[in-house]
Parts: structure tokens; C-alpha cells; sequence
């Protein structure tokens, strides 16, 4: 494995009361501790790299919206700041970087500790505190660059990631499954949406599930899609918002649901992709829930 981080990631200043805050990166890396994987600085995706997923106008619209000093407010939820460029480019740029490592046979998994988050951000919009679709950034790299032709983008954050689903909707060559608190924001995320031929698949969760009956869900639906799909190279958006103690949601996941979930989709990688999974940092805004569910995913997999 492969950790991936810049320090522009702790200085997109979102606010002193935000909860997708600085703080969320000092607990990630209090899980990664002193664990002995290689750790790498995410480069800035180019241009051309975002544009893969996100208009051009969009592109140029956002990076003019960023603020010389103070914060700006691109929506009720998705604040920047002086840095959110810099620390927006590399986080999409991180997802470019560990595909490309994975994919070089560098090593079968990588993990991309990385803020602004990535998987509400759509072709044409950032919300939902994201301003670049990482995932999907690094998937369509894998594809256009690589010449792969399944890619699969599997989300665990506790929210829809209606960016990354926007993005599957024009792409068959892209896999997209999601659970997901329902109903939640962002309010997408059915059972009906299903994509292009079945390339999107989303497994709703009432309030209140706990682990057994994720786990079932994951073996009952999410896991047959896989392997049917075939994917080249498995995608995770991570996030850890699910967690028991985490304050914009009501499921009711453990450390070591996250670590079931990384272990099987690491387990589909190894049938049908030669192992390489990418790991992009999502939600989780509970400081020892996210810790702790990091911890946990880290140990998945390595």
C-alpha cells in the first residue's frame, strides 16, 4: 500500500464551526500513526485530467470563484478559501497518482488521505462540501490513460455520491455502487436509478441499520453486480460517516463493518481486478469515529 497526502489539504479553511474541517485529517493521520507504508505528495491533477469529468466551464468558474483572503461560499454546505484551489487540484491529482502507482504494479493498493472530498461534486457543480470528483477524476484517468475498459467505483459514505453517479450515467465503461442512509442528502440514490444497462447500483439503508444488515446488502446485492462487471481495478470512496458516532447521520456501523467492507471489496479486486484497489478519503465527522473506521480500513488493505 501507498498513503497519498499534501499539506494543502489542511489549509482549505472551510470555517471554524464546518464539519468537514482540518481537524478530520489529524485523526486520519493519527490512524495511519506509524504504520510502514511509503508515503507520497498528491501533484496537481491538470487540467485536461478534470475535464474528464467535469465541464471546462465549470472548471474555470470554480477556480475563479476562489477568494484572495477570507472564505467564499459557493453554496449553503461548500465553503473555500485562498488554498481550496491548490488543495482541490491535488486531491483530485492524488487519485490520478495512485492509479497510476497501482496500475505501474508499484504496489495492489493505495490510499488517498485527502480533503475537499470528491463524490457529491457533479460534472457542472460543486455541493455537498466537495469541489473535484476524485474517484471519478481517477477512474476516467484509469480508462482514457490506461485504455481499461471496467472500472468500478464503489461508495460507502454514509450520503449518495450523486457526482459519482452523475458521471456513470454518461460513461458504460464506469461501475457505480453505493449504500447509503435513505432518505438523506442529497436525496438521490433509489433503487430505480440504475444507469446505463445496470451501471449503477444503489442499496438504500433505513436509519438505524447496523452491521449485519449492511454486510448483508453488500453480499446480496453489491457484490454480485461486481463480479458481473468484471473490473479492472476497484475504486473505494471511503467514507466513514456510517459510524455509530457520527453527528449528520443515524446508521449504526463499527470499526469493524469498515474493515469487513474494505476486506471484500479487496477480495472482488483479487478475482477479477489483480488486486488493485484505490482508496479515496471521503466523509466521517466524528474525529474517533473516523479514527477509528481508518484505522480499521488501513488494515483491510494492507
Amino acid at each position: 500500500m501507498i498513503i497519498f497526502g499534501h499539506d494543502s489539504f489542511r489549509e482549505h479553511d472551510t470555517g471554524p464551526h464546518h464539519p468537514e474541517r482540518p481537524a478530520r485529517l489529524e485523526a486520519v493521520a493519527r490512524a495511519i500513526g506509524h504504520r510502514p507504508e511509503p508515503r507520497r505528495d498528491a501533484p496537481d491533477a491538470t487540467d485536461e485530467q478534470l475535464a474528464r469529468v467535469h465541464d471546462e466551464s465549470y472548471i474555470a468558474r470554480l477556480f475563479a470563484s476562489i477568494p484572495a483572503n477570507g472564505r467564499a461560499a459557493l453554496d449553503a454546505d461548500t465553503i473555500v478559501s485562498p488554498m481550496s484551489a491548490k488543495a482541490a487540484r491535488a486531491a483530485a491529482g492524488a487519485a490520478v497518482a495512485a492509479v497510476e502507482a497501482v496500475l505501474g504494479g508499484e504496489a495492489d493498493t493505495a490510499f488517498c488521505a485527502v480533503r475537499p472530498p470528491g463524490h457529491h461534486a457533479e460534472p457542472d457543480r460543486a455541493m455537498g462540501f466537495c469541489l473535484f470528483n476524485n474517484a471519478a477524476v481517477g477512474a476516467l484517468h484509469a480508462l482514457d490513460a490506461h485504455g481499461l475498459t471496467r472500472v468500478a467505483i464503489v461508495d460507502f459514505d454514509v450520503h449518495h455520491g450523486n457526482g459519482t453517479q452523475a458521471t456513470a450515467y454518461r460513461e458504460p465503461r464506469l461501475f457505480y455502487a453505493s449504500s447509503h442512509e435513505w432518505p438523506l442528502y442529497p436525496g438521490t440514490g433509489a433503487p430505480s436509478e440504475t444507469g446505463i444497462d445496470g451501471n449503477v447500483v444503489n442499496v438504500p439503508l433505513r436509519a438505524g441499520t447496523q452491521g449485519p444488515a449492511f454486510r448483508a446488502a453488500y453480499e446480496s446485492t453489491v457484490i454480485p453486480a461486481l463480479d458481473a462487471f468484471r473490473p479492472e481495478l476497484v475504486i473505494l470512496s471511503a467514507g466513514f460517516d456510517a459510524h455509530r458516532r457520527d453527528p449528520l447521520a443515524n446508521l449504526m456501523l463499527d470499526d469493524e463493518d469498515f474493515f469487513w467492507v474494505t476486506r471484500a471489496m479487496r477480495d472482488v479486486a483479487k478475482r477479477h481486478a489483480q488486486g488493485r484497489v484505490v482508496s479515496m478519503l471521503e466523509g466521517g465527522y466524528d474525529l474517533e469515529g473516523l479514527e477509528g473506521g481508518v484505522a480499521a480500513h488501513l488494515d483491510a488493505l494492507s
